[in-house]
């Protein structure tokens, strides 16, 4: 069982990281990436998979990586900080952006399932980025500009603003259940 299981998260991951093409900000975006492909790349940076509150916590800490993707709903018990500046698939020239994947998806890049993540607060300290797929079953506090929900999305919760400055930097396609207002 273990094996299968082990098996199961492999394929799961290879087809998250196979799904990755250019960032625009105006299309949508795969769960993951693949590194970048020029010769001055002296690091490789893919997305971190995670499966557990800790692991999560970690991967959208400062130290963390510029995508974050979760493969079950996930519930985590304390408040969570989005820190760090990260730079589009990883690379020192590619543009401010960084990702939560709340969904899982197959070779073609279908969506196969969306995921909860579940969490008191979680504040955004990280510029331009984007929730995609699933459900925050929590309140949202955005510090950060060019915060982005994508439209298959939903934050069951409140949606607050650091500033006004913030809120009108923000991309909000998706649904929130609660209120939108700076804070």
């Amino acid at each position: 069982m273990k094996l299968f299981k082990m098996m199961l998260v492999a394929g799961v991951s290879v087809a998250v990281l196979s799904g990755c093409g250019a960032n625009n900000n105006n299309a949508t975006n795969s769960a993951a990436t693949t590194a970048p492909t020029t010769e001055q790349t002296d690091a490789v940076t893919t997305a971190s998979i995670v499966n557990q509150a800790d692991a999560f916590t970690k991967a959208v800490s400062k130290d963390g990586n510029w995508i974050i993707a979760i493969l079950n709903d996930v519930t985590i018990a304390q408040d969570v900080v989005v820190e760090g500046e990260f730079h589009d698939k990883g690379a020192a020239d590619g543009d401010i952006y960084r990702k939560i994947a709340l969904y899982a998806q197959d070779a073609d890049h279908k969506v196969t399932a969306n995921y909860t993540l579940t969490i008191p607060k979680l504040t955004v300290q990280s510029e331009n980025l984007r929730v995609q797929g699933g459900t925050i079953k929590g309140d949202v506090y955005v510090e950060a500009n060019g915060f982005n929900l994508h439209e298959t999305s939903t934050i069951d919760g409140n949606l607050y603003f650091a500033n006004e400055d913030v809120k009108a930097t923000a991309g909000i396609e998706g649904k929130v259940t609660g209120a939108t207002e700076v804070k």
